[in-house]
């Protein structure tokens, strides 16, 4: 792999993509929406400039847009995808843009050398919300959420629910792909819950922040009065190992044809990053939202898949995850 596509390169997971790979001398093609992205992207990583080279797209879905972007490439981490509570039409918005950007990543791949593809997915494309909370349940790799292409574009549909089926949808269209075409790449997809830590690149607003960290600063920023976010389950992992595995998942053989649930073994809770907060940042305890919650031992992953193919992943606990966030953006209240 020595020259690596990289979608979504400069969001939170993608930036710290970049960098691990830029670590290991790999090339790098970032693939991202504006050239002031861009500037921003190298001008942090000026060491790694003959190494990091852009391409320029305005919409991921259109037909044919990563046939240029693929020449010359080993292989491609495609992460980009649509994350929007608040838009209009699910359908267009969410879900076909999410089925349309898969599509054109590999059917551009299929027409190159590319020997790997690695789909970031969702735990919302494992999660079963039809469950009921209190019945006791092991995820692994194998579960599926049940959720339809009708139901997720209903405009009675929650947001969150219309971004999981997006997600759904989106990763079954990859795995029907590789079953239909039998292309000369294989496919890895990644499944991952709540995603917390640093930014790459500091970022200069809270509206920089993903969904999951923007719930971490309600926690720090939120005031005494202001409860706790719902914490339905307790999964989670560090953006930082979260990057490790999307590259271990480029470069291991093993990975190949392989669905993993990439999760960290400590559960989480926001009570946890309360009282997290409360002793490491005196000067924000006054903020600091405080609740009681419970790990809901009774809802399970099977992490034995991750374990077997990623031995060597050493994972940040939430403590060290949320210290090392709110020290990056505290400055921003």
């Amino acid at each position: 792999m020595a020259h690596v596509l990289v979608t979504g390169a400069t969001g939170l997971v993608g930036s710290h993509v970049v960098d691990n790979l830029l670590r290991r001398g790999i090339k790098v093609r970032a693939v991202v929406r504006s050239k002031q992205k861009a500037d921003s992207l190298l001008a942090a990583r000026q060491e790694f400039a003959s190494q990091l080279d852009f391409f320029f797209i305005d919409d991921l879905s259109t037909p044919g847009i990563f046939q240029d972007a693929v020449k010359g490439i080993d292989g491609a981490i495609h992460i980009a995808s649509p994350l929007k509570y608040d838009v209009e039409n699910y359908e267009r918005d969410l879900v076909l843009p999410a089925i349309r950007g898969v599509r054109s990543v590999l059917e551009a791949c299929l027409q190159s050398q590319v020997k790997r593809v690695v789909l970031t997915s969702s735990f919302g494309a494992v999660l079963d919300m039809t469950k009921e909370e209190s019945l006791p349940w092991t995820y692994s790799s194998k579960d599926w959420n049940p959720i339809t292409f009708e139901e997720a574009v209903n405009p009675s549909a929650t947001p969150q629910d219309a971004y999981r089926g997006s997600k759904t949808m989106a990763e079954k269209e990859a795995w029907k792909f590789i079953e239909d075409k039998k292309p000369q790449f294989d496919l890895v997809t990644l499944c991952p819950s709540m995603v917390f830590g640093p930014m790459a690149n500091p970022p200069s607003s809270i509206r920089d922040l993903n969904e999951s960290n923007r719930l971490l600063w309600r926690v720090a920023s939120g005031g005494l009065s202001t409860p706790l976010p719902p914490c339905r389950f307790n999964f989670w992992i560090d953006v930082r190992d979260l990057a490790e595995i999307h590259v271990q998942s480029l470069l291991n053989e093993t990975c190949g044809g392989k669905r993993y649930v990439p999760l960290a073994p400590e559960p989480f809770t926001y009570q946890k990053a309360s009282e997290t907060i409360k002793e490491k940042f005196p000067s924000l305890r006054e903020n600091v939202s405080s609740g009681v919650q419970e790990v809901k031992t009774h809802i399970k992953a099977d992490l034995d898949l991750v374990k077997e193919d990623f031995p060597n992943v050493k994972y940040r606990t939430f403590r060290e995850t949320v210290v090392d966030f709110v020290s990056q953006v505290s400055s921003l209240s």
